[in-house]
């Protein structure tokens, strides 16, 4: 726990600091899709994916697609710290959370898997089960197949249909987005739950999960057994250090590979500072 509250004091005094990285803060119809993870192409065109629209997205803060931006730097370093970590130990899913909701962890889910993404070769899925209050969809501009999530969970729909392949740019990678329930906790525990996450470490090589802020529920502590890895996202100025705290006692049994300190703003600037410590 000490590890947890040094990082977010060392990350306050950099927030001071004239030396800081600034970066903004950043955080349609449906397309059924019978092909495996190994089909979709780096490179050329995809009959079946949806085009997102980079206005659309840029309202949303969603920017690391564009290597060019550079507010995507700071994705770029955790996905390089990220993916580091990962490799040697053959993990495939990243699950991304905050203490409380308002923290930005959808958004750095989302330019973590954009970023990702843009590494030759990689396979990636974005995943949202955060079940009763699902945001990538939205942020993405795209509508939930067959229910998604839910209508794999329930047993309506295939994982073949429900997966939704996007391009922002020349980046492409899988969305699984889903439709909201007040029925989460017993489906984030459930063998269904386990069986999609299965099937997903299978087909892809990094796999992003959106999961629900931990502290209102008891969601995230049902599906962590699952999780190979966890990055827990707080917010300067809204979370507090005794919740990033209790956080780490829930995950005392999981590998928290970063912290990212999200929305540390400079008085000179309208951006927003993000920083990652060894969890």
């Amino acid at each position: 726990m000490e590890k947890i509250r040094e990082a977010v004091e060392r990350a306050r005094a950099s927030y001071s600091s004239s030396k800081s990285q600034i970066l903004e803060n950043l955080g349609l119809p449906a397309r059924h899709i019978e092909r495996s993870a190994a089909s979709l192409s780096m490179s050329g065109p995809q009959i079946d994916e949806t085009e997102l629209n980079l206005a659309h997205l840029l309202s949303k803060r969603v920017i690391s697609h564009d290597a060019a931006d550079q507010r995507s730097r700071p994705y770029d370093m955790l996905r390089t710290q990220v993916l580091q970590a990962m490799s040697p130990n053959g993990w495939k899913i990243l699950a991304v959370t905050s203490p409380t909701s308002g923290c930005g962890k959808t958004l750095t889910a989302v330019n973590l898997a954009f970023s990702i993404s843009r590494q030759q070769g990689q396979s990636v899925a974005l995943l949202d089960i955060d079940l009763q209050k699902p945001q990538i969809a939205n942020c993405l501009g795209i509508t939930p197949a067959e229910g998604g999530v839910l209508g794999l969970l329930n047993e309506q729909t295939t994982l073949q249909s429900a997966m939704i392949p996007v391009r922002a740019g020349s980046q492409r990678m899988f969305v699984l987005p889903t439709v909201p329930t007040r029925e989460s906790s017993e489906l984030m525990g459930s063998r269904a739950m386990r069986s999609l996450l299965q099937d997903l470490r299978r087909d892809y090589q990094t796999v992003i999960v959106d999961l629900p802020p931990i502290l209102p529920s008891d969601d995230v502590i049902s599906v962590l057994p699952e999780i190979d890895c966890v990055i827990l996202v707080a917010a300067v100025g809204h979370s507090k250090v005794s919740e990033v705290e209790e956080c780490l006692r829930h995950l005392q049994s999981s590998a928290v590979v970063r912290l990212v300190l999200n929305k540390a703003t400079d008085s000179n600037s309208n951006y927003y500072t993000a920083y990652t410590a060894a969890g």
